[in-house]
C-alpha cells in the first residue's frame, strides 16, 4: 500500500492516534476472477454502502472477530475487463482486501484486491501538504547548513494541522496553564466554541490565538456549553501545550492555606 501516512514528532505524538483512528480514504483496484457486466458491477459496489460486517482477514493483526463498520461512501471510478477502480471513505480499520474479497462473492466470480493507496487520513489528504521521506531529509539538510527554515516549515507542519477535523472549543488565557497541568475545563474558562460539539465526543481545546492546548471529552453538547455559567463541559485526555507557556491564574491548596 502507498499514499497518506500521518507522522508525528515530539508532542505532537500525543495527537497522531486520534489522526489514526479517524475516517479514511483509499483508491483500490480490484481484479475480478471473470469478466462481469459493468452495470452489474455498479449494482453490486452500493450493496456496500452504510453499515457493513466485517471478518479480518487470516493475515492480521487483531482478533477475527465480526466488526460492525460503515463506508461513507464508495463509488466505481473505473471499470475494464477484469479491473475495477474503486474510492472508498470509510471507518478506520476497515480491511479493503476483505472488502474486495466480499464482491467477488456477490459477483459469483471471486475477486481479490490487486492495487491500494491511501487518499486520505483524518484531516490530512493527498494534496500539495504530502512529501515524500526524500523531501524531508532535503529540508532539513537546508535548514542545518544555511539555517533557512522556509523549506522545513513547509515539510513539518503544525500540531494544530492534526486536529484540524475535530470540533473545537476555545479558552480564556486565565484557563490555559490549569489546562496545561492536566485541570478538566470548566465553563467560566469557555470563550467560544463550534456549533459540532457532541457529549462524550473528541474535542481540540485550543487558545484564543489559535494554539493546541490539548484534547478533551466533551460533557456537553454545543447547545448546553453555551448556556452553562458553572460546571464542567469536558475532560482532558491529552495535554499538548507545556506548562508555563501561559501565565498561572489558577490557585493551588497549598497557595491558599486550604486543606
Amino acid at each position: 500500500m502507498t499514499g497518506v501516512l500521518p507522522v508525528g514528532l515530539a508532542e505532537s505524538t500525543k495527537v497522531i492516534g486520534n489522526v489514526v483512528h479517524s475516517v479514511k480514504e483509499y483508491v483500490m483496484v480490484v481484479q475480478l476472477h471473470e469478466n462481469i457486466e459493468k452495470e452489474k458491477i455498479r449494482e453490486i459496489v452500493n450493496y456496500f454502502k452504510g453499515q457493513i460486517y466485517q471478518k479480518p482477514p487470516l493475515r492480521s493483526s487483531v482478533k477475527r472477530t465480526i466488526r460492525v463498520k460503515t463506508i461513507y461512501e464508495i463509488e466505481v471510478l473505473d471499470s475494464q475487463d477484469k479491473y475495477i477502480l474503486l474510492r472508498v471513505l470509510c471507518d478506520p480499520g476497515t480491511y479493503m482486501r476483505k472488502l474486495a474479497h466480499d464482491m467477488g462473492l456477490l459477483l459469483g466470480v471471486g475477486a481479490h484486491m490487486r492495487e491500494l493507496r491511501r487518499t486520505r487520513t483524518g484531516p490530512f489528504r493527498e494534496d500539495e501538504t504530502l512529501v515524500t521521506l526524500q523531501e524531508l531529509n532535503e529540508a532539513l539538510y537546508i535548514w542545518r547548513t544555511t539555517g533557512k527554515d522556509s523549506y522545513l516549515r513547509r515539510t513539518v507542519l503544525p500540531v494544530e494541522v492534526s486536529t484540524a477535523h475535530l470540533p473545537k472549543i476555545l479558552i480564556l488565557d486565565t484557563a490555559v496553564d490549569a489546562i496545561a497541568h492536566g485541570a478538566n475545563l470548566a465553563a467560566p474558562g469557555v470563550a467560544a466554541l463550534t456549533k459540532n460539539v457532541e457529549a462524550n465526543k473528541t474535542v481540540a481545546i485550543y487558545t484564543l490565538k489559535g494554539e493546541l492546548v490539548a484534547l478533551g471529552k466533551a460533557i456537553r453538547n454545543t447547545e448546553e456549553i453555551v448556556k452553562m455559567d458553572k460546571g464542567i463541559v469536558a475532560k482532558t485526555k491529552r495535554v499538548v501545550m507545556p506548562r508555563g507557556v501561559y501565565p498561572k491564574y489558577w490557585k493551588t491548596k497549598e497557595s491558599t492555606g486550604t486543606q
